[in-house]
């Protein structure tokens, strides 16, 4: 039990110490001394390519199997240490616009072999008790996440070169934790050869499928969600006249999911996780239906209910983790995380993009309406397997 406790706690900081390269952008980004950066297209296009790369990455790496057919905790370690390296690339002496483009869409690309890498080696380890260590594992990924929302509420001020240099450095030590500290798990079943097919032969068993379906209704819902709740919290404050600071409501939002992923884990030893999947994916949806009628509840409920949503809103996506590679063929493990994880954040660009074209052509209490169809594509999905 000691040496299982030490492997995940090493699997959490270190998936929390490599991803930092992606949510530090917010805070580094717009402090880069380029003209470009003083559009609000510029900064978002910058940000936009982080989710590009990861994308791209995770596309390559589902198809090329590196996973599977390679040593997880090694290709980890190798991506850690190339995204700390690209994410450098940030303070090179003459830095162009295209060179940060380049530098953030190579970071998004190599995290990909460390976000879905992670929970892979988890997978390696836990085949009982998987639900509960992806729970910590995701819930790392929530709180830095929320983390930029959290400084910004202070009004702090970070030397761009200081956190570029300190993220790269955190991320090589996350790489290197485990590519020396985490061997690969007992329950790894090697592939010895590239294999194509794998992804066709993935999604004939119904169960994984159900589980990835519920996934990308899931993942519909959530970034969207994190990306304009501040808005939503800022409508709300002008609507009753209130003074609120709009950062720090937005990190409690955002952070209380970390909280519900380790909860939520937790529960799946008494329920299971379909079951809490499937609760989190209707009491988010039913949040997405109430949402404008929560514009009219006095500041205390609408805090509540607020948190409440940011609570439910990620506390599935562990369990749908678990679904996924516990219902995928071991050999193809890693495949199918990474796939998976593919097409679920090419999801949250489409929906990102709607709730934008909503802003403009819809009254504003409506807005989230728009994601309500992702936990019931979700639901409907888990509910065609027992």
């Amino acid at each position: 039990m000691l040496q299982k406790n030490r492997i995940i706690f090493l699997i959490v900081l270190a998936q929390f110490l490599g991803t930092s390269l992606w949510f530090v952008g917010n805070i580094v980004v717009p402090q880069l001394p380029l003209a470009r950066l003083d559009t609000a297209t510029g900064v978002s296009s910058i940000l936009a390519s982080v989710q590009f790369g990861f994308i791209s990455g995770t596309l390559v790496f589902a198809l090329l199997a590196f996973a599977d057919r390679f040593s997880p905790s090694k290709v980890f370690l190798i991506c850690a240490l190339l995204g700390a390296l690209t994410n450098l690339a940030l303070l090179l002496p003459a830095v162009t616009y295209s060179t940060v483009l380049i530098s953030r869409f190579s970071t998004g690309f190599f995290l990909a072999g460390i976000y879905p890498v992670g929970m892979k080696i988890a997978a390696d380890y836990f085949e009982q008790g998987l639900g509960k260590a992806l729970g910590f594992l995701v819930g790392a990924l929530v709180l830095g996440t929320a983390l930029p929302h959290f400084l910004n509420s202070f009004g702090l001020s970070l030397n761009y070169k200081n956190i570029t240099l300190i993220t790269s450095a955190l991320a090589a030590l996350g790489g290197i934790l485990i590519g020396f500290g985490v061997p690969d798990g007992p329950f790894r079943k090697a592939q010895q050869k590239l294999q194509i097919k794998a992804i066709p032969r993935l999604f004939k068993a119904p169960k994984f499928r159900a589980a990835a379906f519920g996934y990308w209704g899931h993942m519909w819902e959530l970034y969207a969600f994190w990306g304009f709740v501040p808005l939503f919290i800022t409508y709300y404050a002008q609507k009753h006249v209130l003074l609120l600071n709009i950062p720090l409501w937005s990190f409690g939002v955002i952070g209380v999911g970390a909280i519900a992923c380790a909860m939520g884990g937790s529960l799946v030893a008494r329920f299971t996780s379909k079951s809490v999947a499937r609760f989190a994916l209707v009491a988010s949806g039913i949040c997405c239906l109430l949402s404008p009628f929560a514009l009219q509840l006095p500041v205390w409920l609408f805090a509540s209910f607020l948190l409440f949503w940011g609570a439910v809103v990620v506390a599935d996506s562990p369990q749908f983790s678990t679904l996924v590679a516990s219902n995928a063929l071991p050999e193809y493990r890693g495949t199918a995380l990474t796939l998976v994880n593919c097409v679920g954040f090419a999801i949250t660009i489409v929906s990102i993009q709607a709730l934008g074209y909503a802003i403009l052509h819809f009254e504003m209490p409506y807005l989230f309406w728009v994601l309500a169809p992702g936990p019931i594509f979700g639901v409907l999905s888990l509910g065609k397997t027992h």
